[in-house]
């Protein structure tokens, strides 16, 4: 076995897909911000041009760099380049975040003879049918590959099991939740009070809200099909929606919201920065995926204080336990249903239900366990790395 110095300084290489605000770029975003810079050098590799979390990653004094790939174009030419740099650079470890950096990392790594390699999987319940071929094809390659990693991490449960039974046979698996700096993320009476002012509303409208990208997964059509069915049936509520694309110059969201006769009752943000105090503003945050890993904005609005209604995919039941509404994935009513429950409990019942969600995520997916279980896991595994398995 080998011994870590304790005054050695571990190198950590990062290899990620992109780096936009989605939820692994945030998650890395976040593991580099509060990992301890005396024990860990770290830098990060973006395989496409980096965007807004690559620039604050670089202006945190962590060096960033990018292959500058194209999307969906394989490059031997990437290959070389980063085995290039890993060579130069002789991490101890290189950590690798989603199927293509995945792949491409662990190729780099065996030329480069990277003695560690960690890979990083975020999804759970995959439609490969969904995806492009190249991914499809990526993702089966990757779990044949999936023995040459010292470990693979992901973050769910159902995740590990999802790609478990799709063939991935790792050395090591470890489930490390995202973690939730509830530092940021907490309740904020003016946060409530000024989002109702901002959207013209009444200080006491309930506000539902779905934070999330525009995509099929995602669910956008269920979400809005439950808040037309809850106006239908009498409730009363307006509908915040945030995520890349949620504009109105997205024409086939508008038609959707014009067929559920939400006209004036849905609040189109687009993406944006400000989200702790966005998702501490609303009464009820809702994910109506068909499929999650470990959703970041379930936990993000459970530490603002806000009671969720999530379908039961992923880790999610596991999040958010009993401090909200557990439903079937793919069933509007049953949404309606519990916005209803939570809807008629009144501002206390809800509210006392948010300080339940919030300290569940501080007892149990705070940022500071995130860090320390990537932390101590690098420091075991450069300590004493299990074998590589046969492909």
């Amino acid at each position: 076995m080998r011994s870590v110095c304790p005054d050695m300084r571990i190198k950590i290489f990062h290899l990620i897909t992109d780096l936009d605000t989605g939820g692994a770029e945030t998650s890395l975003y976040r593991l580099l911000a509060g990992m301890d810079r005396e024990r860990f050098d770290s830098q990060v590799v973006s395989l496409i041009p980096p965007g807004l979390l690559g620039e604050r990653i670089r202006e945190s004094g962590i060096p960033v760099r990018s292959l500058d790939m194209q999307p969906g174009q394989p490059s031997l030419t990437a290959l070389f380049r980063l085995a290039g740099w890993l060579r130069h650079d002789k991490p101890d470890l290189l950590q690798t975040w989603l199927y293509h950096a995945d792949l491409l990392g662990i190729l780099a790594a065996r030329v480069a003879r990277v003695p560690v390699v960690v890979w990083n999987i975020r999804n759970s319940e995959m439609e490969l049918s969904k995806y492009r071929r190249l991914s499809r094809w990526v993702v089966r390659l990757c779990a044949r590959l999936s023995g040459w990693p010292q470990a693979v991490i992901c973050n769910s449960h159902a995740g590990r099991d999802f790609h478990a039974r799709f063939g991935y046979h790792p050395s090591r698996w470890m489930v490390i939740p995202n973690g939730i700096n509830t530092d940021v993320f907490k309740p904020d009476p003016e946060a409530y009070r000024s989002m109702r002012r901002e959207l013209g509303l009444t200080p006491d409208t309930i506000l539902i809200g779905q934070v999330a990208r525009y995509d099929p997964m995602k669910n956008q059509a269920g979400f809005l099909a439950a808040a037309g069915e809850l106006l239908r049936t009498g409730g009363h509520a307006h509908f915040v929606m945030v995520g890349q694309d949620i504009r109105e110059e997205n024409t086939a969201l508008v038609e959707a919201v014009g067929q559920q006769g939400l006209t004036g009752r849905v609040h189109m943000l687009g993406r944006q920065d400000a989200m702790p105090r966005i998702e501490a503003a609303l009464d009820i945050l809702t994910s109506a995926s068909f499929g999650e890993g470990f959703p970041n904005v379930v936990a993000e609005a459970m530490a603002c204080g806000v009671p969720c209604v999530v379908t039961d995919v992923g880790d999610s039941a596991l999040l958010v336990g009993g401090s909200g509404k557990i439903v079937p994935p793919r069933d509007p009513h049953a949404i309606v249903s519990a916005w209803q429950e939570l809807i008629s409990c009144g501002a206390n019942g809800r509210r006392s239900l948010g300080e339940s969600a919030r300290q569940r995520v501080a007892e149990n997916f705070s940022l500071d366990q995130t860090i320390a279980a990537y932390q101590a896991l690098y420091e075991e595994l450069i300590a004493n790395p299990p074998q590589r398995k046969r492909p």
